[in-house]
């Protein structure tokens, strides 16, 4: 069972800029966005509750689900500063649609960690990971002892809930990476990847969390996707459409940050692709740009 924090019912702050994401069925769509533009509506009201890290962002989502997600409760805890200061969250804030367009009002429903975990991360990540229709956050989460694990937050009985999570590292100051969410094995329900300890050696692993299972799909040592210090992940997802292995693709560095590669996941798992001889993020943003291989 995943570990309990303190929920509590919060009111919304202004919104931060983003796009939602269209990609539900019609009905849900239309329910999800007129529910999504009341809590607009009424997100002017004044709110009182601790901010979250300098750099936080927030997250949206059309849902149903959650529709906007964020971090709160800033604090110094966990001395990690993997992200260029050693201010983490110690809140997750969400709003909230039903499949039926009801939401969660004036008032934003938060989860609070115990006091050996933060939120060591930017911005959460939205989307339905499980496979019930309902949008998840996903999450960097950090113990104080155990280093960083990722989690997926999501609606149970209408409170916001940890429903599943991969291991901790297992020691203190081991980060994660997210690196993307796509359907990489196939069975139309988004998975997530990321890279394990970017900073010394990373492995790549993609999970899958169906059904709020959280089970493994296949793992490649040999990447990174982020430096110490810096509040951004390099790389990312792209799909170049080309022909049979137009599936899901992810663009990271390789662990000494001395190339471009291209990860994506065959039928004996990762298989890997150089696309340079180095890692300057213009040559990130080609793999991105699907522009041709530069050796």
């Amino acid at each position: 069972m995943p570990d309990q924090g303190h929920r509590s019912p919060r009111r919304p702050d202004r919104d931060h800029a983003g796009a939602p994401d269209l990609s539900v069925r019609p009905k849900q769509r239309a329910a999800a966005i007129a529910g999504l533009a009341l809590l607009l509506a009424t997100g002017a009201e004044a709110c009182d509750y601790p901010a979250g890290p300098p750099d936080a962002g927030a997250a949206h989502h059309a849902g149903p689900g959650i529709v906007w997600a964020a971090y709160s409760d800033q604090t110094t805890r966990y001395a990690h500063g993997v992200l260029g200061d050693a201010v983490e969250a110690g809140t997750l804030r969400a709003r909230t649609v039903s499949r039926d367009g009801e939401t969660t009002g004036p008032c934003e429903t938060a989860f609070t960690l115990p006091r050996h975990r933060v939120f060591e991360d930017i911005t959460p990540r939205l989307a339905d990971v499980t496979g019930d229709g309902l949008s998840d956050a996903i999450v960097i989460e950090s113990d104080i002892a155990k280093g960083a694990q990722l989690a997926i937050y999501g609606l149970r009985d209408g409170a916001l809930a940890k429903i599943a999570a991969t291991p901790f590292i297992g020691r203190a100051n081991r980060w994660l990476a997210p690196a993307g969410i796509a359907d990489f094995d196939g069975d139309g329900v988004l998975d997530v990847a990321y890279v394990e300890t970017p900073h010394i050696g990373g492995t790549l692993r993609l999970w899958s969390f169906a059904g709020g299972e959280a089970r493994e799909i296949a793992a490649r040592p040999g990447y990174s996707n982020h430096r110490i210090g810096e509040n951004w992940i390099s790389g990312g997802l792209r799909n170049c459409g080309d022909g049979a292995e137009n599936g899901p693709e992810i663009v990271l560095a390789n662990a000494s940050w001395s190339g471009t590669h291209i990860a994506r996941l065959g039928g004996n798992g990762i298989e890997d692709i150089i696309f340079a001889t180095n890692a300057r993020p213009e040559t990130l943003e080609a793999a991105l740009a699907c522009q041709p291989t530069a050796r």
